[in-house]
């Protein structure tokens, strides 16, 4: 993009700029950077006042900020407004290098099955392979090595990453975005005990996924035993989530990264799974709920409520057993050191 002057990035974010110096409007703006590595043609932000010490020893020439904020250096530029992260998100919009899009059309190294439909807005990338009765809708692109299986749909201005496996069968709505390696269909993980081993169960079903949902890389979801595994719109799955059979997430949910949620949960709108957690099969987990970092949720989690915990439970009873236990550990130590001091009265005494 073109070289911005402080005063213009201003104007163009919509924000209020304290020009402490004279003629540090007209600085040449490089782009956003975090506070701690900020140099002097650079812009950051703070949207937590618990860290405000960092504006004492940040190299940005100026600061996206709150209103009210105090700060005491007067070489630094202020950039007021009453969003900062919002602000700084535009920032680093402006300033993001161009990435040419796909040029719309069928590259020549991709396979189309003759029955698959193509719309002409579409772009199918190199060495894509495109199966019997696939649709594919108008301004979807499929980014190299693509795959979809049979009867697999792509919606309006959805992007595929580079990788991206979609079994047959598989719905994704519009405006999705699947990252590079996500694998969406693929069987269910399961098997009967038998006495010649384990008997796969027949997985015949499907995952449908509705519009406006994110997948990060290398994320799997499992088609249903029977039925569809179903991702509600506006969804967000980090890198490295698992989705199994038959589980239901509701709109708006998010997973971070490496969580994973066992067959036929469902998963109520507005949830919040922290990274690493597990949630078993067969729960209900309800709307707004939110679950802690590395928690082990082995029972239904009421609407709105904080799980925390290995296994999980109500926020402030976890905090409370986590407490419990660290006493524990103290008073193990205290009567470690009884034992010893009475052996050595005892033996004194002998």
């Amino acid at each position: 993009m073109p070289a911005l002057t402080l005063l213009e990035l201003a104007e163009r974010i919509g924000a209020h700029l304290e020009d402490v110096t004279p003629g540090v409007g007209d600085r040449t703006i490089s782009g956003p950077a975090s506070l701690n590595e900020a140099d002097n043609d650079q812009v950051s932000f703070l949207s937590d006042v618990r860290h405000a010490e960092a504006l004492e020893t940040t190299g940005a020439c100026a600061v996206v900020l709150a209103e009210g904020v105090l700060v005491e250096r007067r070489d630094l530029a202020l950039l007021r407004c009453s969003d900062p992260q919002a602000t700084f998100n535009r920032i680093v919009g402006l300033f993001a290098p161009d990435v040419p899009s796909p040029e719309p059309g069928v590259h020549p190294s991709a396979v189309v099955h003759p029955t698959a439909e193509v719309e002409a807005s579409a772009s199918v990338g190199p060495l894509c392979v495109v199966g019997p009765g696939v649709r594919i809708a108008a301004g979807a692109t499929l980014h190299a090595r693509v795959v979809l299986g049979a009867a697999a749909c792509v919606g309006p201005d959805t992007v595929l990453h580079p990788g991206v496996v979609l079994y047959p069968y598989v719905v994704i709505g519009a405006s999705c975005i699947v990252h590079a390696g996500a694998v969406i269909g693929s069987d269910g993980f399961g098997f009967e005990p038998t006495e010649s081993g384990w008997l796969k169960t027949p997985q015949g079903g499907t995952v449908l996924i509705e519009d406006d949902v994110e997948i990060g890389a290398n994320v799997t979801i499992d088609c249903a035993r029977f039925g569809s595994t179903h991702i509600a719109s506006n969804v967000k799955l980090d890198n490295l989530v698992h989705v199994a059979h038959n589980v239901r997430i509701g709109r708006s949910s998010m997973f971070l990264a490496q969580s994973a949620v066992a067959g036929s949960t469902h998963v109520g709108s507005g949830v919040i799974v922290a990274g690493q957690t597990g949630i078993a099969g067969h729960l209900t987990i309800g709307d707004g709920a939110r679950i802690g970092a590395k928690s082990a949720v082995f029972k239904d989690v009421p609407a709105g409520e904080e799980w925390w915990g290995s296994p999980a439970g109500p926020k402030t009873e976890s905090l409370r057993a986590q407490k419990s236990l660290q006493r524990v550990n103290r008073l193990r130590e205290e009567l470690t050191d009884l034992r010893q001091r009475l052996r050595v009265l005892e033996d004194d005494r002998s």
